[in-house]
């Protein structure tokens, strides 16, 4: 089993038995487990970040109309089956976040976009997987308020890796 495997399993299990899980309580209950593409080795690579030379900070609305704030920290670009893409990373204090919209959403992905949690290496090098791409909270259910991926990070190009669209439906009680 592959460490994304024992990451995914371990997702499951949060999912379905925490009480700090995004389902409510009645969704727990009927909940298996999620959806994933199977993993993609392509889609796991370390890019160098231009970093941007002033940090401006932005405000970024969530699912529920509050605001977070974040700083834009750089852009990388990357190319998926031939395609290019660019993305902005943003930072909080250490931490760096990386939301996005794929060219699947609302078809295959969550249509209001992924998160993912890049891992600085150093040297302006991050680790992308984008096989660790995840559903914001939000995605669940109402209850949560999820920043809103800005339009700088809305691409086309289809990532398929990672969480795919969760049915809730089959859950909805």
């Amino acid at each position: 089993m592959t460490q994304l495997n024992d990451f995914r399993k371990s997702k499951d299990q949060f999912f379905r038995y925490d009480h700090h899980s995004p389902l409510t309580h009645e969704q727990q209950h009927h909940f298996e487990e999620l959806n994933y593409f199977s993993e993609n080795p392509e889609l796991r690579t370390t890019v160098t970040v231009d970093v941007f030379p002033k940090k401006e900070e932005v405000t970024i609305q969530t699912s529920t109309g509050d605001v977070q704030t974040y700083q834009r920290y750089g852009r990388f670009d990357f190319t998926v089956d031939d395609q290019k893409a660019t993305l902005t990373i943003y930072s909080s204090g250490e931490d760096y976040f990386l939301p996005f919209v794929d060219g699947l959403a609302g078809k295959e992905t969550y249509d209001a976009g992924r998160y993912l949690d890049p891992i600085s290496l150093g040297n302006n090098k991050f680790l992308i997987d984008f096989n660790y791409a995840y559903n914001p909270y939000c995605a669940y259910n109402e209850r949560w308020s999820c920043p809103i991926t800005p339009a700088e990070n809305r691409i086309q190009v289809p990532i398929r890796a990672g969480e795919k669209i969760f049915a809730k439906a089959s859950l909805d009680i």
